[in-house]
C-alpha cells in the first residue's frame, strides 16, 4: 500500500467486512485495514541507542540538526521522508543506499525530528555539491503525513531564499484518490518557487498500479543524472551496503525484551494513559457476531470495551488496530530461512548520523519481529529478491531472480506477473525457488553473516504491519498458484472469533484516529449520506448522534441515507435498525439500492439521480453531503451523479457545477472518506 491510503484486494465471494462499535460510547467505528502494496505499517519512529545495562523504558525519538550531522559524517545527500505507513520511509532508505553505492554518502532524515528548518536554506551554501531528496506521501484528502506536517507548514508559510539548494522529489500516492500525489507536487512546486534548483524531474508512484515499478524506474534514472551534474563517477558499486548491524543477546532477562509493544517497553503489561498510536489500549473484545443473513460473504459486528481507557472520539472517527501476523506463517518463515525464532537480538544502524537507530523496538526476538513489526504477507519488493538471488545455488533460479528485479521491460513484466499478480509472499518465493532457501547454522547464536540471517535482516528492515487501517475487508483468497492468503488485521480478528464466542478474554490493541468526517455543529442542518456496503460505518454513528439529539429535544434537520448492497435477503446490514430510524423520524429519507435483486443492476448513484431535485433542495438549505466507501468506482460515480443533479436543478453548465462543489468543499459541507 503506498502511504496515500492504500490499496484493497478484490477477493470475490470470500470477502468479509467488519464493522466495530465501541461499548459505552456513541456511534460505530469502522476498522479500516489497508494493505501495503498494502502495507499501511506500525508507524516508524526514531530511536536512540539502546543501553542494555538497565531496563529500556522508551523507544523514542532523537532530536536532530541534520546539517550538523551531514557535516560531521561527510554526507552529501539527505533524504527527507514523509511517511504515514512506512512505504516512503522504506523508499528513502533505499535511495540513501543507492546514493552511497554511487559514491555519494547519504542519510535519511525524519522531518518530525528537525529542530531548525533554516538548515535547509544553509545546506547548499555550507555544503557544496549536496542534494536534498524529498520522498513524500500524500495522506487522506491531499494532506501531508503526520511526520511531514511541520515541513508542509514551513514551506507553505515561509518566505526564504533556497537558491543554493539542489533537490528532487519522489511523490507517493494512489490515483483512485481525488488529490493524487498532492503533497509531493506541492513540495516540488514550492521548492521551485523559493528558488531551489530541481536537479531531476519529480517521480510519482501510484499504489493503485505498481508503485514498486514506478520507484525503480525513477531511481535508476536519477543517480546517473545526479552523478553527471556533480561530476561523480556514475559506475555503480554493487557491493552490499548494510544499514544495520546485529547483536545477538544470550543473557537478557525477559523484562528487557520487547514483545510487540510499538514504543514503550512493557506498555502492554503495564497499561498507562494517555493511549494513542504509540501507546495502544488493550480493549477486551465483547462481541463478534455475523451481520449477513445468507450468501458466502461475511460481515461481522465487533464490540470493544473501552471503559477506563479515557479514549474519546466523535461520530465518524476511525479505530486503529495493532494486529499480529499469523503464527503459522511466522513459523514457516523461520523454517525456510533456518533461523531460531526465539533468538534475542538487536539491530542498530551502522550510520552514526541516522535519525532512526533501530528499525523497530529492540532488543526483541525474531518471532516477535516477524509477528508484530514487519509485513510478511505482501509480495516482496525487488531489492529483497535481488538480495535473495545472491544465495540461490541453482543458476536458473539466480538468473530468474536477477531478471525479474532488473529494469528491463521484460523483467518488469515478469515481476508484475510472477510476484504481484500471483500474489507471492516471501514464503511462496522460497518454496517455489528451493535453491534460494538458506540455512543459518546452529540455532540460538548463529553469526550474523550467515545467509539466512542476512536475508532475514533485510526483510526485517522493510515494511511493518499497519496500525492506521482504512477499511476492514477480510482478505481470504486463493492465489493463482493455489495458495491461501489471508490479511493481517482482519485475519487476526477472524482467528479470535471463536475464543470470544466461547467467553475467553481477547484483548485488542487499539487507538483512536480522528477523521475528517464531521457532522455539522447545529443538528438543524440537513445531511445527505452516501455509504454503500462498509461505507455505512461512520454514518451509523452519525445517525445515532442525530437520534440522541432528537431525544434531547434539539431541532433535527433532514437526515437522508443512501445505502447499497447486493441482495436484500443477504447483506442488508442493520436493516431493522435503519428502518426503525426511518419509522421514528430520525431518518427523513432511507434510499436502499439492491444491486443484484433484479436483471438491471441498481446502485446508489442511480437513486441519487432519481432524488436529484430533493438533494438539490437540501444543498440549497445549507445541507452537508458525505461519501464513504470505494474510491475506484462508487465515489467517482456518485460524484458524477452529484454534478449532474447540480447542473439539472441549479441550471448550470459543467464548469459552474464543479465550482459549486468546490465551494461546498471549502466550507466543509462536502466531505469524503474513501479507499480503493
Amino acid at each position: 500500500m503506498s502511504d496515500e491510503e492504500g490499496k484493497g484486494l478484490a477477493v470475490g465471494a470470500l470477502d468479509v467486512v467488519l464493522l466495530l462499535v465501541a461499548v459505552a460510547a456513541v456511534g460505530l467505528l469502522l476498522l479500516r485495514w489497508r494493505r501495503r502494496g498494502k502495507k499501511e505499517s506500525v508507524r516508524s519512529v526514531s530511536v536512540p541507542s539502546l543501553s542494555l545495562g538497565r531496563p529500556v523504558e522508551n523507544y523514542g525519538g532523537v532530536g536532530g540538526n541534520f546539517l550538523s550531522r551531514m557535516k560531521s559524517t561527510k554526507k552529501r545527500v539527505v533524504v527527507f521522508y514523509g511517511s504515514q505507513t512506512g512505504t516512503a520511509e522504506e523508499f528513502s532508505s533505499r535511495l540513501a543506499k543507492q546514493a552511497a553505492r554511487h559514491g555519494l554518502p547519504a542519510m535519511t532524515f525524519d522531518p518530525e525530528e528537525c529542530t531548525d528548518w533554516e538548515d535547509v536554506c544553509k545546506l547548499g551554501e555550507e555544503m557544496e555539491g549536496s542534494l536534498a531528496v524529498f520522498c513524500v506521501a500524500t495522506y487522506g484528502e491531499g494532506d501531508p503525513t503526520d511526520n511531514a506536517q511541520e515541513l508542509y507548514d514551513w514551506l507553505k508559510n515561509g518566505d526564504v531564499d533556497l537558491s543554493s539548494l539542489n533537490y528532487t522529489v519522489f511523490a507517493l500516492g494512489n490515483k483512485t484518490y481525488e488529490h493524487y500525489n498532492a503533497m509531493g507536487r506541492f513540495v516540488d512546486q514550492r521548492l521551485e518557487e523559493l528558488g531551489a534548483t530541481r536537479v531531476f524531474q519529480r517521480g510519482e508512484g501510484d499504489d493503485d498500479a505498481n508503485i514498486e515499478e514506478d520507484f525503480v524506474t525513477w531511481s535508476e534514472a536519477l543517480w546517473p543524472a545526479v552523478c553527471q551534474r556533480f561530476g561523480v563517477d556514475s559506475a555503480l558499486d554493487t557491493s552490499n551496503v548494510r544499514e544495520y548491524a546485529i547483536t545477538v543477546h544470550s543473557d537478557l532477562s525477559p523484562e528487557r525484551v520487547f514483545t510487540g509493544e510499538p514504543l514503550r517497553l512493557g506498555s502492554f503489561a503495564n497499561q498507562k494513559p494517555p493511549f494513542n498510536s504509540k501507546n495502544p489500549f488493550l480493549a477486551p473484545i465483547r462481541v463478534i457476531r455475523e451481520l449477513h443473513k445468507g450468501g458466502e460473504r461475511s460481515c461481522m459486528h465487533v464490540e470493544l470495551d473501552i471503559a477506563g481507557s479515557r479514549l474519546n472520539y466523535v461520530a465518524g472517527d476511525h479505530l486503529a488496530l495493532f494486529p499480529s501476523n499469523d503464527p503459522r506463517l511466522v513459523d514457516r518463515v523461520g523454517e525456510l530461512l533456518g533461523v531460531d525464532l526465539d533468538t534475542v537480538f538487536s539491530l542498530t544502524s551502522t550510520d552514526e548520523a541516522a535519525t532512526k537507530k533501530t528499525p523497530f523496538p529492540c532488543p526483541t526476538t525474531y518471532r516477535t519481529a516477524l509477528s508484530y513489526y514487519v509485513d510478511i504477507t505482501s509480495p516482496p519488493r525487488t531489492n529483497v529478491l535481488k538480495e535473495l538471488a545472491e544465495y540461490a545455488t541453482d543458476p536458473k533460479d539466480k538468473e530468474f531472480l536477477l531478471k525479474i528485479t532488473s529494469s528491463s521491460d521484460d523483467g518488469k513484466h515478469q515481476y508484475r506477473e510472477w510476484v504481484l499478480e500471483d500474489r507471492r509472499t516471501l514464503v511462496a518465493v522460497l518454496e517455489d525457488l528451493p535453491s534460494s532457501q538458506t540455512s543459518s547454522g546452529p540455532p540460538g547464536g548463529a553469526p550474523a553473516s550467515t545467509p539466512g540471517q542476512i536475508l532475514l535482516h533485510l526483510l526485517l528492515t522493510q515494511d511493518e504491519p499497519d496500525v492506521s487501517p482504512r477499511h476492514a475487508v477480510l482478505i481470504d483468497y486463493t492465489t493463482r498458484t493455489g495458495r491461501r492468503n489471508m490479511g493481517v488485521a482482519t485475519g487476526w480478528l477472524k482467528r479470535h472469533q471463536q475464543k470470544v464466542q466461547n467467553g475467553e478474554v481477547v484483548l485488542a490493541p487499539i487507538s483512536i484516529r480522528h477523521s475528517s468526517l464531521r457532522l455539522p455543529y447545529h443538528s438543524s442542518k440537513p445531511v445527505i449520506m452516501v455509504g454503500p456496503g462498509t461505507g455505512l460505518a461512520p454514518f451509523r454513528g452519525f445517525i445515532q448522534d442525530r437520534a440522541a439529539a432528537k431525544q434531547s429535544g434539539k431541532e433535527l434537520g433532514e437526515t437522508v441515507l443512501f445505502f447499497g448492497c447486493r441482495h436484500r435477503a443477504e447483506d442488508y446490514i442493520y436493516e431493522e435498525e435503519l428502518e426503525g430510524y426511518r419509522d421514528n423520524g430520525v431518518l427523513s429519507g432511507l434510499q436502499v439500492a439492491f444491486s443484484r435483486d433484479q436483471a438491471d443492476k441498481v446502485y446508489v448513484q442511480h437513486l441519487l439521480r432519481e432524488s436529484g431535485a430533493a438533494v438539490w433542495e437540501l444543498l440549497e438549505k445549507q445541507g452537508y453531503f458525505y461519501i464513504c466507501g470505494d474510491a475506484r468506482h462508487m465515489a467517482r460515480d456518485v460524484m458524477g451523479a452529484l454534478l449532474e443533479l447540480i447542473q439539472d436543478n441549479g441550471h448550470m453548465d459543467s464548469q459552474a457545477a464543479s465550482e459549486y462543489v468546490k465551494k461546498l468543499q471549502k466550507r466543509n459541507r462536502f466531505l469524503q472518506d474513501v479507499w480503493s
